[in-house]
């Protein structure tokens, strides 16, 4: 009988199930949208049971073209890694909206830890910084001001997880565990350690009662009730999504990276069994777990990315699609010194500015949608610079980049970062390895492959290559314009 993996993608703006076969092919995919909730500035929100109840959908959907249950060896999940999920253990149902990553309003408590001296010792600990995009620090919030929160905090019912945790205990009827992956990104997990820290617990304020047991990415993480698709199916991949298109695009040696341009963009190195230390403001992170044993990545993360390209879409209505910023961009020689800083939630590595605030500059009356749509697509190239300077000053030098993800199709931007870089760009034909990373690792969990080394040989596809070619001069003045707009934030 032919296996299938189910893999469910949870995203910032869309939840997806897809099918794949043993050999990576995709056979579907279903998706739903989710609404974004934005109550005040800096604030992002999600309802944790639209997530489920659109999750549930589209897997159903996939289950159905698979032709059962009994067809499909297992289900992998990979999933927008910092947005916290609140629920009574009891009930099963969220005690409040869950706070998005992208969310900003505990920015005050990040600088009064700073302040008080205990950011060295979190980032030695934990490869992570103080800032409100990790997941601990919402954790207390919500604990600080959701009521229900509290009250199941005190009768020992309270549940606090990212969303593989929420869906995994929803999938189960009452698994409560969270993957190394998205554990090594709370502010509460020491890199080195096995299971959540009572002293980082302490310092958040956030109980360890109320957080789950830390498993590795592939295995038997139980079966889903069998009232939901018909037939029980074990869980058998669980990873963060940049982690997750890490392992798809097969960065699985010391140095391989990628980069994956989606609603943010975010760059990880594998190091190996190394735990990552940075000078640059970079973060280390568990890139995944087998077996108790830990490979590790250095990672910079770039908060606004494809969710610029949305709010000119969605919010200014300079753009019909997302697909026109290409046209627009080819349609002109440059920007015409227009040049837009994506600072909407912040900026992340490596200057970690959580207060700023996005700015477009070199505006002028020759300026029209063509020039602020490249300059959009420019800034992500200008962004990926800043943070190859970073990678290389902590000893990550980046001879190639691996490029993923929604943004990564536009071809001219493929092209630019190339240029920019001066380094070539590797895109595989199949872009969506966020996916097949948690294929891979539920192929392997489900017995179907021996290793994830096997996993990228069967999975991946063909690969094709953009090649740096632009004059230096136009680059250097370019890195002008951009440190100039950088330095108004």
């Amino acid at each position: 009988m032919t296996q299938s993996i189910l893999v469910l993608d949870e995203g910032t703006t869309s939840t997806r199930a897809m099918l794949f076969t043993a050999t990576g092919k995709l056979l579907g995919s279903a998706q739903q949208e989710l609404t974004q909730h934005y109550p005040a500035p800096g604030r992002v929100e999600h309802d944790a049971t639209e997530i489920w109840h659109r999750t549930l959908a589209c897997a159903r959907e996939m289950v159905e073209k698979a032709g059962g249950a009994d067809r499909i060896a297992g289900i992998g999940i990979t999933n927008q890694r910092e947005t916290v999920v609140a629920w009574d253990r009891s009930t099963g149902e969220p005690l409040a909206r869950a706070l998005v990553w992208q969310d900003r309003r505990t920015a005050e408590f990040c600088d009064e830890l700073k302040q008080a001296g205990h950011e060295a010792a979190v980032q030695e600990q934990t490869g992570l910084l103080l800032d409100p995009y990790f997941s601990g620090t919402k954790m207390r919030w919500l604990l600080d001001n959701e009521p229900a929160v509290a009250a199941a905090a005190e009768a020992g019912t309270l549940s606090l997880g990212t969303i593989e945790s929420w869906l995994v205990y929803k999938l189960t009827g009452g698994n409560f565990i969270s993957d190394a992956s998205n554990a090594s990104r709370t502010l509460l997990l020491p890199l080195g350690g096995a299971q959540f820290d009572d002293g980082l617990c302490d310092l958040l304020g956030v109980p360890k009662s109320a957080l789950a047991q830390v498993t590795d990415n592939s295995g038997h993480f139980g079966v889903t009730l069998k009232e939901l698709f018909g037939a029980p199916i074990p869980i058998t991949g669980l990873v963060g999504d940049q982690q997750s298109a890490t392992i798809g695009q097969g960065c699985l040696s010391p140095g391989e990276t990628k980069a994956t341009y989606g609603t943010g963009a975010f760059i990880l190195a594998n190091k190996g069994t190394e735990i990552p230390g940075s000078n640059n403001r970079l973060l280390g992170t568990v890139l995944y777990q087998d077996n108790g044993e830990r490979t590790y990545a250095l990672e910079g993360s770039v908060f606004v990315a494809g969710s610029l390209v949305q709010w000119l879409r969605d919010s200014l209505g300079l753009l019909g699609t997302a697909s026109e910023t290409e046209t627009l961009a080819r349609s002109i020689s440059d920007s015409g010194g227009v040049v837009i800083v994506p600072a909407m939630s912040g900026l992340g590595a490596p200057h970690w500015q959580p207060e700023a605030l996005g700015v477009i500059a070199g505006l002028s009356f020759a300026t029209g949608r063509a020039q602020i749509a490249r300059a959009a697509l420019e800034a992500m190239a200008h962004q990926t610079y800043d943070l190859a300077e970073a990678f290389a000053a902590d000893g990550a030098k980046w001879t190639s980049l691996k490029v993923d993800g929604g943004m990564s199709a536009n071809d001219w931007m493929a092209q630019d970062i190339a240029n920019m870089l001066g380094l070539p760009v590797e895109r595989p034909d199949f872009v969506e390895t966020t996916a097949l990373g948690a294929a891979m690792l539920a192929a392997k969990g489900a017995g179907l492959v021996p290793s994830l080394n096997e996993a990228s040989k069967v999975m991946r596809g063909s690969v094709g290559r953009f090649e740096p070619e632009i004059d230096e001069r136009a680059k250097q003045q370019r890195l002008v314009n951009w440190r100039r707009a950088l330095s108004a934030i």
